[in-house]
């Protein structure tokens, strides 16, 4: 199982981005999908979350700017990044809890991260 996020670049403070990652491979289903955040020095953290049944669930820091969405087909989740921040300049990670096999538990895969830089 392969997770190939893109999407990241350079904006100005108050622009847009809109990530992705599409995951390849041999799988039985995705569960949960979501996207995670680290800035220099800091600890990786939540940004947001969406379950194969769409709920979603935000971090407070972009709740009202971010927006995560996944097409089930394309085996792809997005981020549509508004309003930018120089605060959300981190790389970012997509992560999928995947189910290999049939009666096998799911198992954590994380993307390459994507770079995202918000000029003030």
């Amino acid at each position: 199982v392969q997770l190939q996020a893109s999407g990241g670049g350079l904006v100005q403070a108050g622009g847009s981005l809109r990530l992705s990652c599409a995951a390849s491979g041999s799988f039985v289903s995705i569960n949960d999908m979501g996207w995670f955040r680290q800035a220099p020095g800091k600890q990786r953290e939540l940004v947001a979350t969406i379950t194969s049944g769409a709920t979603t669930n935000y971090a407070a820091s972009v709740k009202g700017r971010f927006t995560i969405s996944r097409d089930n087909a394309k085996r792809t989740v997005y981020l549509q990044m508004n309003s930018l921040k120089p605060e959300d300049t981190a790389v970012y990670y997509c992560n999928a809890e995947v189910q290999v096999r049939l009666w096998s538990p799911t198992d954590d895969y994380w993307g390459q991260g994507t770079q995202v830089t918000v000029s003030s």
